[in-house]
Formats: C-alpha cells, sequence, structure tokens
C-alpha cells in the first residue's frame, strides 16, 4: 500500500471528511439562508416603495385627474435612477411614463406581478430587464403601473452566491489539506506506537511507547499502556526470579529428601530405622507442599482470580479467629498474645486470603519474638494483632518485640525466597511477607513494615467498605 492509500484510509482522515461535509453543509445553509433573506428583504423594501409612491399619485389623480397625473409621471420618468411608469388608457394605449414594452398580459388585470420589461428609451432588440410592479386601475377606467427594476437584487444574489460557493470550495479545501495534516501526525504516532508494540513482541519489555509531553490522548494511551507495560516486566522478572529461587531453594530439601531415602534402605536394620526415616520424609514432604501451596496462593492473589470471592466482613473477626487460633502456640514459646479490636472495621475482601495473609505475619511475629524475649530486660514479650479504621483504610496490624528488620532491607524482605541474614537458621521458604504483600496489591492496598521500638509492626492497608 502506497503512504498516500495508507493515509486516506486511517481513521482521522475519515473522521476529518464527515466533520468537513458537516461543515459545508452548514456553511452553504447559512449562505443560502442569508441570499433568499436579503433578496427577501430587497423585494420587501421595492413593494413598500412602490406602495408609497401609488399612494401619492393615486391622491394626485383624486385632486386633478388624469392631467395631473400625466403631467406628475412625465416628470417623475426623466429623474436619473427613477422608478418605472406607465400611464394607460382603458383601451392599454400609453400616455406617459418610461416603460417602452411589458409583457402581454400585465396590464389587463391589477395587482403585484414580476415581469420583464424594456425602457422607453432603450431598442427593441437590447436586453430585456425584470422589474416588480404594481398595476392599479383609476377610476375612470385608465391604469396606473409604478414598479422598480430587480436587477440590484439579482446582483446581491449572484454576488452572495458567489460568495457562498468560494466559501465552501474553500473550505472543502483547506478542510482536506488540514486532514491530511492531522491524519500523517497521527498515523506518525500511531506508527511510532506500532513499531514500538512489534519491539515488544519479539522480546523486548523494556520497550515504551514515546509520550509528547502534549498530555493529549495519544500521551494518556501511551502513559496507561507504558503502565501495563512496566507491570508486565515486573511479573516477567518475578516469574524468572521465582523459577531460578524454586530451582534453588528446592533443590536443596529435594536432595536432602533422597538422600535420606537412600540412606535408610542402606542403613535401615529395623521396622522402627524404617519408620524414622519414613517420617523425616514426610515432614520434608510437608516442608515443599507448603511451600508450593504458599506459591499458588501468591500466583491466585497476583492473577486477579480471588476477587471473584470478596465478601464485605469485619477484620476484627479476622484478627480475633487467628488470636485464638495462635494462643496456644504463643503461650508455649513465652509470649503474650493480645488482640485489639474494638471497633468494626468492615472491608470487602477475599476472607480465605486476608486470613492467610495475617496468619502468616503472626506466625513471623511470634517466631521471631521467641528468641528476643530473653534481650528484653523485663519488657513484656508479647505480639499484639490489633484491626482498627484509619480514614478511609482498614489496618491489620501485627506488632511484636523481635530483633526487627533493618529500613534498608525491607523492600528485599516481601520479595519470594528472600531470607534476611538473621533468619537463615529459621525454617520457613522467605514466602510469608511475599504472599502478604501480593493479597494487600489484589484488594488496592499495602503491606508496610515499620519499627514497633522494639520490634516490627507489619501492617496490611486495605480500603474501607463503602
Amino acid at each position: 500500500m502506497t503512504a498516500l492509500g495508507k493515509l486516506l484510509r486511517t481513521t482521522a482522515f475519515r473522521l476529518t471528511l464527515v466533520y468537513l461535509l458537516v461543515v459545508a453543509l452548514f456553511a452553504a445553509f447559512l449562505l443560502g439562508y442569508f441570499a433568499l433573506n436579503t433578496r427577501r428583504l430587497i423585494t420587501e423594501q421595492i413593494t413598500s416603495t412602490v406602495e408609497a409612491e401609488m399612494t401619492v399619485l393615486t391622491q394626485q389623480y383624486n385632486q386633478g385627474g388624469i392631467r395631473r397625473l400625466v403631467v406628475i409621471i412625465e416628470n417623475r420618468s426623466r429623474r436619473p435612477g427613477s422608478s418605472l411608469y406607465l400611464v394607460t388608457t382603458p383601451t392599454g394605449e400609453g400616455l406617459a411614463g418610461n416603460v417602452g414594452s411589458i409583457e402581454p398580459g400585465v396590464l389587463d388585470k391589477p395587482g403585484w406581478f414580476e415581469t420583464a420589461y424594456r425602457r422607453l428609451e432603450e431598442q427593441q432588440e437590447g436586453p430585456e430587464h425584470h422589474a416588480l410592479v404594481n398595476v392599479f386601475q383609476l377610476p375612470s377606467g385608465f391604469r396606473l403601473l409604478i414598479g422598480r427594476d430587480l436587477d440590484e437584487r439579482e446582483r446581491m444574489y449572484r454576488i452572495i452566491a458567489t460568495a457562498g460557493r468560494w466559501s465552501v470550495a474553500i473550505v472543502m479545501v483547506l478542510g482536506i489539506a488540514g486532514g491530511i495534516f492531522v491524519s500523517r501526525r497521527v498515523l506518525n504516532r500511531v506508527d511510532a506506537m506500532t513499531d514500538t508494540a512489534r519491539t515488544i513482541m519479539a522480546g523486548n519489555l523494556s520497550g515504551r511507547l514515546q509520550e509528547t509531553g502534549t498530555g493529549d490522548e495519544f500521551d494518556r494511551l501511551a502513559l496507561n499502556l507504558n503502565g501495563m507495560l512496566e507491570r508486565i516486566e515486573l511479573l516477567m522478572r518475578g516469574l524468572k526470579e521465582v523459577s531460578d529461587n524454586v530451582a534453588h531453594d528446592l533443590k536443596t530439601p529435594l536432595t536432602r529428601l533422597r538422600n535420606r531415602c537412600e540412606e535408610a534402605l542402606r542403613v535401615a536394620k529395623s521396622e522402627a530405622d524404617y519408620r524414622a526415616a519414613l517420617e523425616t520424609t514426610i515432614e520434608e514432604s510437608d516442608g515443599l507442599i507448603r511451600t508450593f501451596d504458599a506459591l499458588l496462593m501468591i500466583a491466585r492473589a497476583e492473577s486477579g482470580e480471588a476477587r471473584q470471592g470478596m465478601v464485605e466482613f469485619d477484620a476484627g473477626e479476622i484478627a480475633r479467629d487467628i488470636g485464638d487460633l495462635y494462643e496456644p502456640l504463643a503461650d508455649e514459646k513465652g509470649l503474650s498474645l493480645r488482640v485489639e479490636a474494638a471497633a468494626p472495621a468492615r472491608v470487602k475482601a477475599n476472607r480465605e486470603l486476608v486470613s492467610q495473609a495475617l496468619a502468616n505475619l503472626v506466625d513471623n511475629a511470634i517466631k521471631y519474638a521467641a528468641d528476643a524475649a530473653p534481650l528484653l530486660n523485663g519488657a513484656a514479650a508479647e505480639v499484639v494483632i490489633s484491626a482498627g479504621a484509619d480514614g478511609n483504610r482498614i489496618l491489620l496490624t501485627v506488632g511484636d518485640r523481635g530483633p526487627g528488620i533493618p529500613t534498608p532491607d525491607r523492600p528485599r524482605a516481601i520479595e519470594r525466597f528472600v531470607r534476611l541474614e538473621q533468619s537463615r537458621s529459621k525454617p520457613g521458604s522467605g514466602l510469608g511477607l511475599s504472599l502478604a504483600a501480593a493479597v494487600a496489591r489484589l484488594h488496592g492496598g499495602e503491606l508496610r513494615l515499620e519499627d514497633n521500638d522494639p520490634g516490627l509492626k507489619a501492617v496490611i492497608a486495605l480500603p474501607r467498605a463503602n
């Protein structure tokens, strides 16, 4: 396809032609309306002038008879630019006036007529003129004709009509030129977006659509698409990291699982030895299953699939349920578990995911606060679960008195399979905070890690239910 053909097939050019047609029709209608009204106005002025003269001459006839009327008509006919005058006998013979010839039948009956005529001084073969005349029959049978030439009216009409045709032609030419100009600019922007899209489809996810900074619809489209591309790039990078981390972090427990099975086959002598080997294998398998369950739950949250199961509930109920579930474990670790959820805190969310996210935070808090309890110098070794409102947000907070997380390490702590130095010796897969962050994002909220002075305060902020 040629460049011109491609240009003419663009939506922008077609829309420009439609707008141009509408504007041209509107301009033609406006000019036609103006021309017709101008013609009507001139006709009304002629009619008013002729009627005024007819009234004056009729009065002169009533006062002085036909002789006086003839004298006045003769005088008026000789004036430059005078109206048309004609006085005839009852048989149609001319007595006075400046009309040489007129269409047959005009003088036969009174009234208004548009007729062709020639002035008295013009030759018969000369061009005919047109006039608007009024024929009046005098009481004695004589006829009086008064009229005005219509050349001025027709000349004005032709001027307006010519100007209208030229205006429409100019509008069409400028409109087409403007349409080509606009279409070329739009096509250049679309071609640039198409080239970028091809680059991205070829595998370069770092490509971005160009933004001109004008804030027009293409800039807004490019801004939103670039945001989508950044999200896709982030997800793809996360997928690659997850694949690498899964391969790295799961290789060790799988290898350990296989080695223990081989050792049991090689060393075990009795039923008790085999039972011990099987129990260890089951324990390792349970850990792997928990890791895969966490990965599946994170994937479910990030895909948006869980939005279909959202219901409205009180976040305080979740906090109290998780408190009841983990209170025996906290007592076993020598910790005090307290729940603060007095006022209603209504949210619309996936109850299962929010419960799991809060449970992960409580499990982490108990795990790390237990080791730090002997170092608190008599301070309360406790974990506090709270649910409350803060403006248009509902906050689910878990605070502990553990070692906390240094501020520079907090962004990394919520990444998948990331385990900071102080947690290397603890059991776990490094997915708890990642799941909580994914659940918060699913609901339009966020996970914040803050100081608890001492310890860590993990906050899941969710939008309040309307």
